[in-house]
């Protein structure tokens, strides 16, 4: 079944790298020798944060600002991926927690105005893939492992690359960061749930 399109940004870039491994899987053609690059296609991907606030869960997006990526799937290990996010940009289900999530306590936008993450290791892992990097926020750099899943649009035929849906979960802590504000409010951990469909450039 088609996800639901969902104009929201966030990580989803980083996430296309984890095509190579699956694809080949699916693949019932010869290989390409060279890296191939994949755009994001931003109205039919949902990409998502979200921390209990209470009761209740905090939730939103963040843009991305640039994006390099090439995926090679001949070679996994020459794919690679550098995203830079853009966190004055954040939003949040409740007006305040956004204000509160771009300032000085949290995302420190105005002194710290670029997320970014950077690859490092691909790995297949059951039926799916782990995709390992380092993200930097408020100029603090820590790894980050996270789990994903493939899937072609329903549909298409096998080893068809041109369309792809990817998943990735994952979680990172606040106060890794020196993002931890309102703590006794908002718990430390921040859940990851990335939906994303990507397209093959051409030429």
């Amino acid at each position: 079944m088609m996800p639901t399109a969902h104009p929201a940004y966030y990580l989803s870039c980083m996430i296309k790298i984890i095509a190579t491994v699956f694809a080949l899987a699916l693949s019932t053609g010869p290989l390409r020798a060279a890296p191939q690059d994949y755009a994001l296609d931003p109205d039919q991907s949902q990409v998502r944060y979200e921390v209990n606030f209470g009761s209740d869960v905090i939730h939103g997006t963040m843009p991305v600002a640039s994006a390099d990526v090439q995926i090679d799937f001949a070679r996994v290990s020459n794919s690679r991926v550098d995203v830079t996010l853009s966190p004055g940009a954040a939003t949040a289900n409740f007006p305040l927690a956004a204000q509160a999530l771009r300032g000085p306590r949290v995302l420190a936008a105005d002194a710290y105005p670029a997320v970014s993450f950077v690859s490092s290791k691909v790995q297949s892992s059951g039926t799916g893939a782990v995709i390992e990097g380092d993200i930097t926020i408020r100029n603090v750099t820590r790894p980050i492992a996270l789990d994903a899943a493939f899937f072609r649009p329903q549909g298409t035929a096998a080893g068809d690359r041109s369309e792809l849906w990817l998943r990735l979960t994952g979680a990172i802590s606040r106060a890794a960061f020196g993002a931890g504000g309102f703590g006794d409010l908002v718990d430390d951990e921040v859940r990851l749930n990335i939906l994303a469909k990507i397209d093959r450039v051409e030429g």
